[in-house]
């Protein structure tokens, strides 16, 4: 993927990247140069606040992590419910 720097020294970081990282405005990165790299590495994962609701079709509880949460894969989905009380 490409992207430019802007006049203000600026980089937008391409939205599938953004998403896949789970990094959201104000979100902290680290900058550092390796050889000829500029590398960019998020300071810490953000925890995502889930919580149980009632479905309101079904009427079962079902857990959300709200309406802008990233889709998670089964693996991700397994991991998280691992460590679920």
């Amino acid at each position: 993927m490409q992207t430019k720097l802007s006049t203000k020294g600026q980089v937008v970081l391409p939205s599938r990247i953004r998403n896949k990282l789970g990094l959201r405005p104000g979100d902290p990165l680290d900058a550092s140069v390796e050889g000829d790299r500029i590398v960019l590495t998020p300071r810490k994962k953000r925890g995502r606040k889930m919580r149980i609701i009632k479905d309101p079709i079904t009427g079962f509880p079902v857990l959300t992590a709200g309406p802008k949460a990233p889709i998670l894969t089964h693996k991700e989905v397994k991991e998280l419910l691992a460590d679920f009380p």
